[in-house]
């Protein structure tokens, strides 16, 4: 640390209680106030070199005071009696630990080379450009001290000035990360000023900004935990212009740490502006996020705590228009032995969708395939929660396109979640909510267990059997003209056994493992015995039942149909797929 000594007298101040004077042969003629301190003084040292004394005690005054008040003086008592010493030539020590009040003082007493060549002023002037400003760790003390006088501190530049010093030493070493520590120390108006240099001069990377972005905010912002202590408006403030300052460029920052400064916005009810920004920046990296990301807190005027969908939903629109690219179907990934085997229709929508339009590249596609898997990992979380709105997670399903899901397991998952969590939803809900899952793009272990669950609408249940029943039929050969790769396809995600006469219960029964709340044996008779039950509750449903055959000859081919002509009544559909199940048997 630099210092600067003025003088060359001894001090010969001293202290009688409240009282500070000087030793002198020469009796006191001035007596001045400052805070509690009352100083006992000589007029010609002080007047010599000070204006404002000289203004106040002027021999035109009508009425001269016996004594000054210098109560608002800048530093107080303190940098008062340093400015006295000067004058009596008294010496003196500054630094950079008390430049910033003595400066200020000496303006406030009019110490300046107008009055006296060689004054305080200019000699504190000279001291700060030849040394304070050639020094990092004096350059940042003294800006700390700027606090204490903002309005007189930018008056004399100082506090730009350091800002300046502060911005030019960072710039001077691009690649290097020593400074993020020390401007973490900052308020966040200096902190901010000089960001915005540094950014502005387009040297540093976004990577290296964005890292010291976190580590301010880190410092600065309170804990976004459960608990909201300690919260106010100096952090919603500092929030906002923590987002202004995040760089531009994708990857300069963590799509976890977007999300956890959106967390914090949504705490401190930060501006919608800076709410959005945070969204869309997150949207751009949704792929890197995890589902803990993705829970955030929203609050109700009735201090109630929900899920913010909608931001999430607001996040995968962004991500969904980085790549802005006629939609289309990935390419079919060849399944090993141990992982789960995929229906047949799920197969067959990788080949239909490749007509429509230009495919995604790899890169994005692995993307669209990651964020689809997160979405729907968040859906089944949040489906837990008793006050999660039908509404908000038809809308998220419905955010990520069907393409970039390979299955629909997981949605099935979610939708079984969430009606276990909400056993009074009605029954128009739960039919729109079921409208998110494709029955053809369900394994084999989602449609045994959604075959046995009463929670599902009728429609549901009818279409999974349905479509596990044209499995079967063609796994036994009654549509020999599909190709036989297809065909071995079928035959191997229908679980069925060499011979393809009957389904392999056991096996189902080992793979069921993640549904282990469905009871009763997993096979055709079980399934069908439960359809019986539902048909028979829900017989004279003509809505429901036009809404079935409807439903399942829009959503299959024309081979299917011909194969399997869907009847008009829930009776005649029982018939049906008890006799197509009982001739697969008999003929082999």
């Amino acid at each position: 640390m630099k210092f600067m000594k003025l003088g060359s007298r001894p001090d010969t101040f001293f202290a009688n209680e409240s009282i500070r004077s000087i030793s002198s042969e020469v009796s006191t003629d001035i007596k001045i106030q400052v805070q509690d301190s009352l100083y006992h003084l000589h007029k010609f040292p002080l007047l010599s070199k000070c204006g404002l004394l000289q203004t106040l005690c002027s021999k035109d005054s009508p009425n001269p005071p016996t004594t000054i008040y210098l109560s608002d003086i800048p530093g107080g008592a303190d940098a008062f009696e340093l400015c006295a010493k000067f004058c009596y030539s008294i010496t003196i020590t500054v630094s950079p630990l008390n430049f910033v009040p003595l400066r200020c003082a000496a303006e406030f007493l009019l110490m300046t080379n107008a009055v006296d060549r060689g004054n305080l002023a200019e000699k504190l002037e000279s001291f700060f450009k030849s040394c304070i400003l050639q020094r990092w760790k004096d350059t940042l003390l003294t800006l700390q001290s700027t606090r204490q006088f903002p309005p007189l501190c930018e008056d004399l530049k100082i506090t730009s000035r350091c800002i300046d010093a502060l911005a030019a030493i960072v710039l001077a070493h691009p690649s290097k990360q020593w400074w993020i520590k020390d401007l973490a120390e900052l308020s966040i108006d200096h902190y901010w000023r000089i960001m915005l240099a540094v950014k502005s001069a387009g040297v540093l990377s976004g990577k290296i900004v964005g890292e010291a972005i976190k580590v301010y905010a880190s410092r600065w912002l309170p804990n976004m935990g459960d608990s909201l202590h300690d919260v106010n408006l100096k952090h919603q403030l500092l929030l906002e212009k923590i987002v202004i300052l995040l760089p531009i460029e994708k990857g300069s920052v963590s799509c976890s740490f977007l999300l956890k400064l959106l967390k914090a916005a949504n705490i401190l009810n930060a501006s919608s502006a800076s709410k959005l920004d945070l969204a869309r920046r997150a949207g751009v990296q949704l792929e890197e996020a995890n589902v803990n990301d993705l829970l955030i807190a929203s609050f109700t005027d009735r201090d109630e705590i929900l899920y913010d969908v909608d931001v999430v939903i607001t996040i995968v629109e962004e991500f969904m228009l980085q790549g802005r690219s006629p939609p289309t179907s990935p390419l079919r990934k060849k399944t090993s032995g141990g992982e789960r085997r995929r229906s047949r229709s799920a197969e067959n929508v990788d080949f239909e969708g490749q007509d429509n339009g230009r495919r995604l590249s790899s890169a994005s596609h692995s993307s669209m395939l990651r964020v689809a898997k997160l979405i729907d990992l968040y859906l089944l979380e949040i489906a837990r929660d008793e006050k999660l709105l039908v509404e908000k997670v038809i809308a998220l399903a419905k955010a990520v396109p069907d393409f970039a899901r390979m299955d629909h397991d997981d949605l099935y998952r979610v939708i079984d979640t969430f009606l276990k969590a909400h056993p009074q939803l009605e029954k128009k809900e739960r039919k729109k909510l079921c409208k998110i899952i494709d029955c053809k793009k369900l394994s084999m272990e989602a449609c045994v267990h959604a075959a046995q669950n009463e929670m599902l609408p009728l429609r549901v249940v009818v279409q999974v059997l349905f479509f596990e029943q044209a499995r079967a039929a063609m796994a036994g050969g009654h549509v020999t003209e599909l190709p036989s790769n297809i065909k071995a396809l079928l035959t191997k995600a229908a679980g069925f056994n060499e011979k393809g006469m009957t389904m392999n219960c056991t096996s189902l029964e080992a793979k069921d493992s993640e549904w282990s709340s469905a009871s009763g044996p997993k096979c055709q008779m079980t399934k069908v015995a439960t359809l019986k039950m539902k048909l028979e509750e829900d017989d004279n449903d003509m809505e429901e039942q036009v809404m079935v055959r409807d439903g399942l000859m829009r959503s299959t081919s024309s081979r299917f149909r011909a194969l399997c002509p869907i009847p008009s009544r829930p009776k005649r559909i029982l018939s049906k797929i008890w006799t197509m199940n009982r001739s697969v048997s008999e003929r082999h």
